[in-house]
């Protein structure tokens, strides 16, 4: 699986981004898709992610104000990201998970800076 990450950028807070992923695969093929994030000396973490149920789960850090989406029609999974604060400022990486198989696959990273 291939997966192409872009919207990334620069905002200040308050503001909003939305990240897009695109795969090369239908999406509903992918047991789970999601959005991890890694700041400078910290470890990678999950932020948002939705299984191919519909389900999703997100980050205490990020519970209303970001939300996790699916386009199947153009295989593409979304990270709407609102009301963003400086501490949202990390790269962000797309994600294919296959628990079955144990397999991960990840999109380029994209950074994602909120000035205050």
């Amino acid at each position: 699986v291939q997966l192409q990450a872009s919207g990334g950028g620069l905002v200040q807070a308050g503001g909003s981004l939305r990240l897009s992923c695109v795969a090369s695969r239908r999406i509903f093929s992918i047991n789970r898709m999601g959005w991890y994030r890694q700041a400078p000396g910290e470890q990678r973490e999950l932020v948002a992610a939705i299984a191919g149920g519909g389900s999703t789960t997100y980050a205490d850090s990020v519970k209303g104000r970001f939300t996790i989406s699916v386009d199947n029609a153009k295989n593409t999974v979304y990270l709407q990201m609102n009301n963003l604060k400086p501490e949202d400022t990390s790269v962000y990486y797309c994600n294919a998970h296959f628990p079955l198989a144990g397999s991960d696959y990840w999109g380029q990273e994209t950074q994602v800076t909120v000035s205050s």
